[in-house]
């Protein structure tokens, strides 16, 4: 896909994968056609926040609760229980919320590549933690967007959203 200076990428699928399975060492598979992911529902989500160096917002990565737990404790190199038991008490312990949010900030490649404008993680929002409603008002625009299943190999699976604003 072809960009100019001032239109930021939408990742592919592969992509998605490519740097999730890098970053997390293990088999990771991604498939199209999961839901939105909903921050009021389920746990919450873990909303990262990306922007321009003018700091206009971007771009919004959401993983639904369970992804956040799961890929926070692979990335971590903790036992899957310790997802499990996280995502059963909807209560994500500060050292899985810092991996997966370590997570986002890794996922900025999905976004500066070639000549597209530079982005930069700006913030975290941890599941459960009310969103701005200039953020918030993004989640279900009909906009450039990219809905997934991830399938953690070891860990289960999560919903991963990533939107371009």
């Amino acid at each position: 896909m072809s960009t100019d200076l001032h239109e930021t990428p939408l990742p592919g699928v592969m992509v998605v994968r490519d740097v999730l399975q890098g970053t997390l060492g293990r088999e990771v598979t991604v498939a199209t056609g999961g839901p939105m992911v909903d921050p009021g529902t389920g746990g919450g989500a873990l909303v990262g926040v990306y922007v321009d160096r003018f700091l206009k917002l971007s771009a919004l990565m959401l993983f639904d609760f369970p992804l956040a737990a799961r890929a926070g404790a692979a990335i971590g190199l903790t036992p899957p229980v310790g997802a499990d038991i996280a995502i059963e008490e909807r209560d994500l312990p500060n050292s899985l919320l810092e991996n997966a949010s370590e997570i986002f900030s890794i996922a900025i490649s999905f976004f500066n590549t070639g000549g597209a404008r530079h982005l930069s993680l700006d913030r975290c929002y941890a599941p459960g933690e009310a969103l701005p409603n200039d953020i918030a008002k993004w989640i279900f625009a009909h906009i450039r967007r990219v809905d997934l299943k991830v399938t953690i190999k070891g860990y289960g699976d999560g919903h991963l959203s990533v939107l371009v604003i």
